[in-house]
């Protein structure tokens, strides 16, 4: 795997229609900077509005994957961003003046070779991996689709479908070296859809790029001749459906004996790009499609922003320790004797945190609470777990050294034990809802796996006001 970033030499580009919109559209490639990103510029709208092309934007699933912010869209991206992501380029503009791609052949080599025209860049930056170190699982009961990443100091796939239709049967395949394999045997892998699936994106008005020349149509059922015709001209297709006797629709030659398998390993390639880094991985699917690739996609990238968030912060990586009280103290404002988290020793982007705060004699509340009697006031076991929260809220926004969070309110507060000195108070702290600026959160505190004290809050986040250094 390549070591430095990588972006094109120069600019290049290529016109033609999109698969469901059938709208023309040119899309240039352009080189773009260091630490860029992949990143998709519509042309065609006034302000030439930025997509990034990562998790966060995606809005549609459906048919392919969409990404958009505002008004502005790109639809049926995944075989554009397989091209990018198979040649391991890390900085590149997509400036398109449609809503969507060019379909090209139903696969991603046309990319692929205006890509290669343009050649490439080494940049000075080193590649932002992002390292799987434990196991990452997603799985949707309802459609038997199960996606895993296991731990590996490469980057591989394997992919199985298993549709249940004689024409298609269990497929498998697997890439091992993206460098010597993707251009060779995966970009050329075309769309595959079943007839039925046709009917029914012709009755939505979609497909109206659609031709046996961009996508292998498995037949799973019967049809007239005049069900054919009425079908072709619904899509627009000019060519004579036939039914054929091998399954495929006319029947088209496959380019690959598992040819429909290896475009499902071709479209998570393209999926897994929004994760907005190169990853290290086994990455094993079985029967994956859009919506799960996605999921699985932002899973993935939750994992990538902590551990930026952990390396921007916690300046010596310490085993068992998320941020020390030097990294809090440069997310949070809190100083002592106010400081009530020693440190975070688990933390899960967006959903929950777990704080440490270790109670000594020396803690200056006790000399008033209670003299002879320490008791660490209820009302600071709600602050410790207010500020634990307060970590996990910033670390879900950019720039959190920037910002304050305040708390409004603060509900079902009860206290179950005393805390004493001597005890270790451990703080888990739940993200229930966010909106925007304002989020709900539910607190728990245990001293040796027993719960002593829990509480609802609601906070809001705040620009962090500017000391003048005068």
């Amino acid at each position: 795997m390549l070591e430095q970033q990588r972006t094109l030499k120069k600019s290049v580009s290529m016109s033609g229609i999109g698969l469901h919109t059938g709208t023309e559209c040119k899309m240039t490639f352009k080189p773009a900077p260091e630490n860029y990103g992949i990143r998709f510029i519509r042309a065609d709208l006034g302000g030439r509005p930025e997509i990034p092309a990562i998790a966060d934007n995606v809005i549609d699933v459906s048919r392919g994957t969409t990404i958009g912010i505002g008004e502005a869209k790109v639809h049926t991206i995944e075989h554009v961003l397989a091209a990018v992501a198979g040649l391991q380029i890390d900085n590149i503009i997509i400036e398109i003046n449609g809503i969507e791609p060019p379909v090209g052949d139903g696969s991603a080599m046309p990319y692929v070779k205006v890509l290669q025209k343009a050649g490439f860049e080494q940049q000075d930056a080193p590649k932002d991996y992002l390292v799987i170190d434990k196991t990452i699982m997603f799985h949707d009961e309802e459609k038997n689709i199960d996606i895993v990443a296991l731990p590996l100091d490469a980057y591989r796939l394997t992919v199985m479908v298993d549709y249940q239709n004689p024409a298609l049967g269990s497929q498998h395949t697997g890439l091992f070296d993206l460098e010597k394999e993707f251009v060779k045997d995966f970009a050329d892998a075309r769309t595959f859809c079943f007839l039925s699936e046709v009917e029914d994106l012709a009755n939505q008005g979609l497909i109206k790029g659609g031709a046996l020349d961009n996508a292998v149509v498995i037949v799973d059922h019967n049809l007239t001749d005049d069900e054919l015709k009425t079908l072709g001209k619904k899509i627009g297709v000019k060519e004579d459906f036939i039914l054929g006797e091998k399954g495929i629709l006319n029947n088209k030659k496959l380019r690959h004996k598992n040819e429909p398998v290896r475009h499902k390993l071709l479209d998570l390639i393209g999926d897994l790009a929004l994760i907005g880094a190169p990853i290290k991985a086994q990455i094993l699917a079985a029967r994956p499609g859009h919506q799960a690739n996605v999921e699985f996609a932002k899973q993935v990238r939750k994992l990538y922003q902590q551990k930026k968030l952990v390396k921007k912060f916690q300046l010596v990586k310490k085993e068992g320790v998320v941020f020390d009280t030097a990294a809090i103290e440069r997310i949070i404002p809190h100083r002592y004797p106010f400081l009530l988290v020693d440190k975070i020793i688990e933390l899960e982007m967006d959903n929950k945190i777990i704080g440490v705060k270790s109670v000594t004699m020396n803690e200056p509340f006790f000399q008033g609470h209670f003299p002879g009697n320490p008791i660490m006031p209820g009302v600071l076991i709600i602050e410790a777990m207010a500020q634990t929260g307060g970590v996990l809220l910033l670390n879900s926004i950019p720039n959190p050294e920037e910002k304050l969070v305040y708390f409004m309110q603060i509900n079902n507060a009860k206290f179950r034990k005393p805390v004493v000195p001597g005890d270790q108070l451990i703080m888990e702290v739940i993200l229930v809802n966010k909106k925007r600026t304002i989020a709900t959160m539910k607190g728990r505190s245990f001293v040796n796996d027993v719960l002593v004290a829990e509480a609802d809050f609601m906070a809001g986040v705040v620009d962090r006001p500017k000391i003048s250094e005068e």
